[in-house]
């Protein structure tokens, strides 16, 4: 099973708030994900408060082979976790 670290949106209209998850390759954007990540909100003032990471459950997922989304590989490329593209 290939698995993507991706974005999957929730909030409501022109408030748009995003999960980070694994999930499966086939599964749609806002299908069932395998495990949350973290969370990130792009309209927070806080930068604290913007992006919230599970970071050991990230790096275990890396390990075993899962592959960032664009987006988020820029989300672990500011909060430096080391990943391979």
């Amino acid at each position: 099973m290939a698995v993507r670290i991706r974005l999957k949106r929730m909030g409501r209209k022109n408030r748009p708030f995003f999960r980070i998850c694994a999930f499966d390759a086939r599964e749609e954007r806002d299908g069932r994900s395998i495990e949350q990540l973290g969370t990130y909100d792009p309209m927070e003032k806080e930068e604290s408060k913007k992006v919230v990471l599970k970071r050991e459950r990230i790096e275990y997922w890396l390990s075993v082979g899962a592959k960032p989304s664009e987006t988020v590989g820029s989300i672990l490329k500011k909060n430096k976790i080391p990943f391979k593209k």
